[in-house]
């Protein structure tokens, strides 16, 4: 557009590329990253100069979006449904970007229903958090809500009862540089000051309980570890569960929970996380199992949410050993 007045009706609008695609094959994780993560559809967003320095928008599309289509080739619904991938039918019926055909979570997991707005936690349900250790690669801290069955006003205003146990991930903070897969490179005490200076500010400091975290934070060099060195600012952990098997256990866990939450009338403990945690709607959802062991993640792949989500739920399992380093429940 160089030498060309624009219009003034036109201005902003141009340079203008305008892509279409749909779900699926080799470039989906990098549309999805590019176009669909972190953002709500038609929101425009400036992109910073080394992303283009253009505005961005992803409009979402679905089958029923296009009547001419149907009116045009009625039988066109039916030879989706014939692709027999439960997943990739739901992706192209539903332009839904949160899938990877044969992915650990594909057929279970429905954004729709998995996510959804914050509300005031009740104040007799358990509040803890988990911890994957990270420095060159994410680390990721979520914090949890353990319903004990006590009824709580949903945002809507609703008053619902959701079965003992049923955790919801309330808040996260994942220690990446925005670009998938890289670290912060962060101490052990500025992480321990990072999550104090989140709790203070969402009024959970003196509720939270210590929850589980990878193991080989307490493992001791000189005398020095992680775990103590975020102890020295009172911020304890517990041991995680990584006990050999205990990785596809935590899949099939978090499988077992998300389609609890599926169903109208729930009767099991669910799963459900609050729109306040992109990062874990971000990678769970699209994490490919691993080719040689199909109940297993492909450990390449981002899953160190995967792996802090999962110590949680196999706490809940199994019940994880208290590290007795003579902390309170104030950490």
């Amino acid at each position: 557009m160089v030498g060309l007045p624009i219009p003034q009706a036109y201005l902003g609008l141009f340079p203008r590329v305008v892509v279409s695609g749909n779900p699926g094959g080799i470039g989906h994780n990098w549309v999805k990253a590019t176009f669909i993560d972190g953002v709500a559809p038609f929101e425009v967003r400036q992109m910073p100069e080394e992303d283009g320095g253009l505005k961005r928008a992803f409009i979402p599309a679905k089958l029923q979006d296009n009547p001419a289509l149907l009116k045009a080739d009625p039988t066109y619904r039916a030879r989706l449904a014939g692709l027999g991938n439960p997943a990739l039918v739901r992706a192209m019926l539903e332009g839904d970007w949160d899938i990877v055909a044969g992915g650990m979570f594909d057929d279970v997991w429905r954004r729709d229903i998995h996510v959804i707005e914050p509300f005031a936690i009740p104040p007799s349900w358990n509040v803890d958090r988990s911890f994957d250790w990270g420095s060159s690669k994410p680390f990721s801290i979520g914090w949890w809500a353990e319903s004990d069955g006590t009824e709580c006003y949903l945002a809507t205003g609703k008053r619902w009862s959701f079965p003992r146990g049923t955790l919801f991930r309330i808040h996260e903070w994942y220690g990446w540089n925005g670009k998938p897969n890289q670290g912060l490179k962060l101490s052990d005490r500025t992480i321990a000051q990072g999550i104090i200076e989140r709790q203070k500010e969402w009024a959970m400091h003196m509720r939270c309980t210590p929850g589980p975290a990878d193991s080989s934070i307490f493992d001791e060099i000189n005398g020095d570890s992680p775990a103590k060195q975020q102890a020295a600012l009172g911020i304890y952990w517990t041991k995680a569960d990584k006990t050999p098997g205990s990785r596809m256990r935590r899949w099939a866990l978090m499988r077992d929970r998300m389609a609890a939450s599926l169903k109208p009338r729930m009767e099991d403990a669910g799963l459900f996380i609050f729109n306040t945690c992109p990062q874990f709607v971000r990678t769970i959802p699209v994490l490919p199992r691993d080719e040689k062991k199909p109940d297993d993640i492909d450990t390449d792949a981002e899953d160190h949410i995967a792996d802090e989500a999962g110590y949680r739920l196999l706490k809940e399992a199994t019940g994880a050993m208290t590290i007795n380093m003579g902390f309170s429940t104030n950490g």
